[in-house]
């Protein structure tokens, strides 16, 4: 998590603070670029259909998961 994000210093990114290592650290080491690319695609895609039904925080994981795509150097879907 990028603890300058929205999702991670909320309270809803508070139990990653915890892990010694990240999910994303281990998925962008055992997943190719573009299966992690396609991860993440994945996840905007369904925060973006899901804001506003579920929870509260879909909009800041949706931001999140946008910010990490474009870490990659692409721009969101």
């Amino acid at each position: 998590c990028d603890w300058s994000s929205d999702v991670c210093s909320s309270d809803l990114g508070q139990h990653y603070k915890s892990m010694p290592v990240q999910p994303w650290d281990i998925m962008e080491t055992l997943l190719t670029r573009q299966e992690f690319i396609g991860y993440l695609k994945g996840n905007i895609i369904k925060y973006a259909m899901r804001t506003g039904l579920k929870d509260e925080y879909d909009g800041e994981k949706l931001k999140h998961y946008k910010q990490k795509l474009q870490e990659y150097g692409l721009k969101s879907l």
